[in-house]
């Protein structure tokens, strides 16, 4: 398992680099409701595990993918089967309420400014 680092002050994209786990993709999940990060896990559920841990509610949290290396317009993937919630509406591995993809993307320009 990768090194997982919580994310709690603003990083760049070049120290966000660091958590690639292929030179191009960082696996990171996202706490909505505290407005941190987890990321340098081999999966989400590893860094949901940590922040969950750290006193996290499970309805916070949301996995995505981050390619550092493309624009801010494509860096963004919301997939993860973490994602996978019948009960909170979501059913799929995407993030399909709008309302809760723009508070990721909040919580995202906070600690990985452009």
């Amino acid at each position: 398992m990768g090194t997982i680092a919580v994310l709690r002050t603003p990083i760049s994209r070049q120290e966000l680099q660091q958590y690639t786990l292929d030179g191009e993709m960082v696996k990171a999940v996202v706490d909505v409701a505290q407005g941190i990060m987890a990321v340098g896990g081999d999966l989400h559920a590893d860094e949901e595990v940590v922040l969950l841990e750290a006193g996290a509610r499970q309805h916070d949290l949301w996995g995505i993918n981050l390619y550092p290396d493309l624009p801010s317009d494509d860096w963004i993937e919301f997939d993860s089967m973490i994602n996978l919630r019948p009960s909170q509406g979501n059913r799929s591995r995407g993030v399909d309420d709008p309302t809760v993809r723009e508070r990721i993307r909040v919580v995202l320009s906070r600690l990985v400014p452009a």
